[in-house]
C-alpha cells in the first residue's frame, strides 16, 4: 500500500506544482487554495509512504514523478520547449525511478 501513497502523492505534487503558476504569486485565491490544498494532500501521501519505504528512496520517487509530471504538463499547458535534450532528461529522470522502486525490495 505504500507505493500507492507515494504515487498518490506525486501526482498531487504535479497538482501543487503546476498551480503555482495559476497562483500568480499566491495573489489569485482559488488557485491558490487549490495548491495549498494539493500541498496538504501530497504531504499526507508521502508521509504515509515513509512509515513503511526507505525516506531516501521515497523522497527521490516522489520527486521525480514531480518534476516528471511537471514538465510534461508545461510543455502540454504553457507551450514550455520540447527540445530532444529536455526528453532525453526526462527519461533519465524516469528511469531512475524506475531504479529505485526495482531496487527497493520488497516492502
Amino acid at each position: 500500500m505504500a507505493w500507492v501513497y507515494l504515487f498518490i502523492a506525486g501526482i498531487f505534487e504535479i497538482v501543487w506544482a503546476i498551480g503555482l503558476k495559476y497562483t500568480n504569486g499566491f495573489t489569485r485565491l482559488w488557485p491558490s487554495v487549490i495548491t495549498v490544498i494539493g500541498m496538504i494532500i501530497s504531504f499526507y501521501y508521502l508521509s504515509q509512504a515513509t512509515k513503511v519505504l526507505p525516506i531516501g528512496t521515497a523522497y527521490t520517487i516522489w520527486t521525480g514523478i514531480g518534476a516528471a509530471g511537471a514538465v510534461i504538463l508545461g510543455i502540454i499547458l504553457f507551450g514550455e520547449p520540447k527540445t530532444l535534450l529536455r526528453f532525453v532528461f526526462l527519461a533519465f529522470v524516469i528511469t531512475g525511478i524506475i531504479g529505485l522502486k526495482v531496487t527497493a525490495g520488497s516492502q
